[in-house]
């Protein structure tokens, strides 16, 4: 499959993940009192005032779009485990590079509680990728008459 349709399936299948497993630990998460809003929050964001959810999908479709980029360099291995290595990357880019970026402290302030919380839902969101790119994907053969 060619890099630019394979990069937009990577955007759409980070959607879907951050809507269905992402948004799905989150709420597990919140039902247990680990998280105090429930999930597909709707709160304005700055600069722009879209609803975080938005912002959530925005975010992790371009994590997609770059992992279907890159999908064909990576090592032949199960796609949620791939998957689950493109969440724990989301996490550290999000403790080093976001939270400096924002004035927040950087490793969630390394308070173990709040780091789980990110490992568990960007791990969530991660395998959601794994697992749903590769339906999306066209699967050889299936094209020929």
């Amino acid at each position: 499959m060619q890099p630019i349709p394979r990069a937009l399936l990577g955007f759409l299948a980070a959607v879907l993940a951050v809507l269905t497993f992402h948004q799905g630990m989150w709420g597990i998460l919140h039902l247990l009192g680990m998280m105090p809003r429930p999930p597909y929050p709707m709160n304005p964001v700055p600069p722009l005032g879209v609803p975080l959810l938005v912002n959530l999908c925005f975010w992790g479709g371009l994590y997609g779009l770059v992992y279907g980029l890159v999908l064909p360099r990576l090592p032949r291995a199960p796609g949620w485990l791939l998957g689950l290595g493109l969440g724990l990357l989301a996490a550290l880019v999000g403790w080093f590079v976001v939270a400096p970026l924002k004035g927040q402290p950087i490793a969630a302030g390394w308070v173990p509680a709040r780091m789980l919380l990110s490992v568990l839902i960007n791990g969530a969101w991660g395998i959601g990728v794994g697992i749903i790119l590769p339906m999306l994907l066209p699967r050889p053969g299936l094209l020929r008459g």
